[in-house]
């Protein structure tokens, strides 16, 4: 019993060494339930920590479960930022001009978008910190050769070039009545996210296809460099082998682009497609075997874009490729600005929406189009 001190015991000689012992293990056994008492309440503080902050979340749309930053929205769209208490400003970002962009808010805006511009969904989407952004794209390769054990080598050098992305801004407003900011039990600002998510959704999808690259964001179809294909005739498919002119597009494109494409129609074509069958009296397009799978065309997905053109005469009503080679850069997410003024004499208040989104295809190479067209 060596690793018993007689310092430590040295005021009590009289212990019998079973005591000393048992003394011991006591001491231990006291340290260990104090150091286990400690750890306990540590983790109960931590376990409050976290329902406290998951009972701010937003799980609502105006109710009175609503999170923080909900109910804080709720009140900034009533009476504005001057009704919000530090809490409540803290919980959004507020601007000097009071224009607000609500975390959840925004995240519910970006689902509408889905509905209006599946494009989204597909392309390459970044958050950008400037006013433009350049992004390098190659436009020739090394090129290697076979040469002789003395022979001279060949140089070669690859090439780039840079394309820019400068955001636009799409805007609207809604006029609302004070009565109804006052009174209304229902979800306002469920009610601003549809009407926002629309306006957006609708303004973003048309330019993501049919854009100038100038005024708007480049559309797929007004972008440089992308292949065409022909349908070899002046207003339609070829009545005998219209499949033949999908599959030509299909096989246009590298293996390794093809693998990660899909095909870009409106709902008026697809319609069109779907009555086409292969030799066997197969339908070309197949529909979904379990809840969520994709409807496919030779295998890849089809996404429908309502801005894509009809079949029609000089018309692109089909594209195929990986939209990944497309990029949106959201420069300004969704702000809302509460004017109370500019109808203050017709009792109400109108809310200014506003983004700042640029997009263009950085890689024409990874899609192919369609040009109705006999030559």
């Amino acid at each position: 019993m060596k690793h018993l001190s007689t310092l430590e015991f040295k005021d009590a000689p009289e212990l019998s060494p079973e005591e000393l012992v048992k003394k011991e293990l006591a001491d231990l056994q006291a340290k260990l339930e104090k150091k286990s008492a400690d750890e306990h309440a540590a983790l109960k503080r931590r376990i409050d920590e976290l329902e406290a902050k998951a009972s701010r979340l937003p799980v609502g749309n105006g109710n009175a479960d609503a999170g923080l930053e909900t109910k804080a929205f709720e009140t900034f769209l009533r009476g504005g930022a001057d009704k919000m208490d530090d809490l409540e400003k803290k919980s959004l970002v507020v601007s000097n001009n009071t224009a607000i962009a609500p975390p959840e808010f925004g995240n519910e805006i970006l689902k509408l978008l889905r509905q209006f511009s599946p494009i989204r969904q597909y392309a390459n989407v970044r958050t950008i910190g400037a006013s433009q952004v350049k992004y390098p794209r190659r436009t020739g390769s090394t090129a290697a050769v076979i040469v002789g054990e003395t022979d001279d080598r060949t140089e070669s050098e690859p090439s780039y070039e840079q394309v820019g992305i400068s955001p636009c801004e799409y805007a609207t407003y809604s006029d609302i009545s004070n009565w109804l900011l006052e009174d209304n039990a229902y979800g306002l600002e469920g009610e601003l996210q549809e009407d926002f998510g629309e306006s957006f959704g609708i303004g973003e999808g048309n330019h993501f296809v049919r854009g100038n690259g100038t005024t708007q964001p480049m559309g797929l179809l007004n972008a440089t460099g992308i292949t065409t294909v022909i349908t070899g005739n002046a207003s339609g498919f070829p009545a005998s082998t219209p499949a033949d002119v999908l599959i030509s597009m299909f096989h246009k494109l590298p293996g390794a682009h093809a693998q990660n494409g899909v095909w870009l129609m409106n709902r008026n074509t697809l319609g069109a497609i779907r009555l086409w069958k292969d030799g066997m009296g197969r339908y070309l397009v197949l529909d979904p075997i379990s809840e969520g799978a994709p409807t496919t065309l030779l295998g890849r997905p089809i996404v429908e874009a309502v801005d894509m053109p009809d079949i029609a005469a000089n018309a692109f009503p089909v594209m195929f490729g990986d939209l990944k080679g497309y990029r949106i850069v959201d420069r300004v997410g969704i702000t809302i600005l509460r004017d109370p003024y500019t109808l203050a004499t017709k009792g109400q208040v109108r809310f200014h929406a506003r983004k700042r989104v640029g997009a263009d295809v950085t890689h024409p190479d990874r899609f192919v189009k369609l040009k109705v067209s006999a030559t």
